[in-house]
């Protein structure tokens, strides 16, 4: 099958240098066996077009600039997801994707966005406002000093301080015109700006905060083919699952099974996919918890990466008494603190997450002067006394809870198997990804260019597959 024709009118490439000008279907080429080899900066792919035979036979000897490597791949987005489809439609005919098992899940990295330049259109109202006082006050101390009989020397470092402090409030002021809102996130709050990549995002991962992308994918058990990739500027995973699955309705059939990890895991998610009959497995954030699979886990946590910057980040505190630690009588409504102190009850018919739950709080005459408020309290200096919930029961159990249907499910023999098989789909896509491939962070800026960025990687990843296991066979 002939792929997409990506020649596009060349004329994009003609301000940046007089090089000949080599085709897409070329460039494309080199991009993918470069991307196939670990290289991912462009002035890397344009030094391995001067030196290595390969990339040299690839190129036709043209030697192409690094900036028409990055121009061609920031600027091809839907070209690239044509190509990602019709690959993707050669590996079905290879018979490469058994539609048994789809399994989701999504990998953070970091951007090329500073993660010091994000905030709140507030914080940068008030950066904004303190660059242009200190600019105004320099301005002033060195009027000062023309009115002296002696003018003193006014040193190049100061003058270069008052450029830059008038340039960047002008800068600021400039992103604020053009960003009249803060952006909103998925339950209407407000979500961080980033001055030098907006559609990026500040995510947690297990070795500190980035600034960066979610590389979604969905991956075929059969063969581990990556059915859908797509790349957001977003750390809620919740808001993810649904749009993937669309994205895979003309792959799926009625029985293939979506399997995701806990980060994916929402009551309105397994809710919608009860609803609309989808099989799936969505684990819960105490499914490990419950499986003694797991229960050695923490040894094999990987060491922190200076990559992402987990100097400075605190651990979990321990040792706090917990609500079972407390003396609860349900039926006489009392409970005693593990001071020996009785609690008075605040609230007996409170709803929390779909639960009735009955709650106490202790009285300031005991939590006060208490020798143990370190262990009860997590804030001891400014929280005044403590508060404890103990729950009753469903708050309507009439209501479908498909949160426990889905905790079952994942709970039952055949559910622990198939989540195992889970593992063996999607885990070594990554690491051939994340490792073998080298990205470790993508290069560009911009929602729509980092996507088209990650289906390039994907695309690797298939043509290997499609490769070794479709006509290699």
């Amino acid at each position: 099958m002939e792929l997409v024709q990506m020649e596009p009118a060349m004329a994009r490439y003609k301000h940046i240098d007089t090089r000949p000008r080599l085709p897409a279907g070329p460039l494309l080429k080199v991009v993918l066996f470069a991307y196939s080899r670990g290289l991912v900066s462009s002035r890397a792919i344009e030094g391995a077009c001067r030196e290595h035979v390969t990339f040299i036979a690839l190129s036709g000897d043209s030697a192409p600039h690094f900036t028409t490597l990055a121009a061609f791949v920031s600027g091809r987005d839907k070209a690239i997801a044509n190509v990602f489809s019709q690959v993707l439609w050669l590996c079905d005919r290879q018979g490469l994707i058994g539609r048994e098992m789809f399994a989701i899940d999504g990998v953070k990295l970091p951007s090329n966005a500073s993660k010091t330049r994000s905030g709140t259109r507030a914080d940068f109202e008030k950066h904004a406002t303190k660059l242009e006082q200190a600019a105004q006050q320099m301005l002033e101390r060195h009027r000062a000093n023309d009115a002296l009989p002696t003018e003193p020397d006014l040193t190049q470092k100061d003058a270069q301080r008052l450029t830059r402090y008038r340039k960047e409030a002008a800068k600021l002021r400039q992103w604020l015109t053009a960003h009249p809102e803060d952006r909103k996130g998925s339950k209407g709050t407000i979500r961080l700006s980033n001055l030098t990549d907006n559609s990026s995002a500040k995510m947690a991962t297990d070795k500190g905060v980035v600034q960066g992308y979610c590389g979604v994918a969905a991956v075929d058990a059969r063969q581990q083919i990556i059915v859908e990739a797509q790349a957001h500027g977003s750390g809620s995973e919740q808001a993810l699952l649904l749009p993937m699955i669309e994205a895979t309705a003309a792959l799926r059939t009625d029985q293939t099974l979506i399997t995701a990890d806990a980060g994916y895991h929402s009551e309105a998610n397994v809710t919608a996919l009860a609803n609309s009959n989808t099989p799936a497995l969505i684990a819960d954030n105490g499914m490990r918890g419950r499986d003694e699979r797991f229960k050695e886990r923490g040894k094999y946590k990987a060491k922190p990466d200076p990559l992402h910057d987990k100097g400075g980040r605190k651990t979990k505190s321990s040792g706090r008494y917990r609500p079972q630690d407390f003396d609860y009588d349900p039926a006489a409504g009392t409970c005693i603190c593990p001071a020996g102190k009785v609690l008075y009850q605040n609230g007996a018919n409170c709803r929390h997450n779909g639960f009735i739950a009955v709650k106490f709080q202790g009285a300031k005459r005991d939590c006060g002067p208490c020798t143990q408020r370190d262990r009860c309290l997590r804030n001891p200096d400014t929280t005044p006394t403590r508060q404890v919930c103990f729950f009753r029961g469903k708050a309507d159990p009439g209501k479908v809870n498909y949160s426990a249907i889905m905790k079952r499910a994942i709970d039952s023999p055949e559910g622990r198997a198939l989540y195992g098989t889970r593992f063996a789909t999607v885990e070594p896509v990554f690491a051939n990804i994340r490792y073998n491939k080298g990205l470790n962070r993508f290069t560009l800026r911009g929602q729509r260019k980092v996507d088209a960025q990650w289906k390039l990687f994907c695309l690797v990843h298939n043509i290997e597959k499609l490769a070794h296991h479709g006509y290699g066979q």
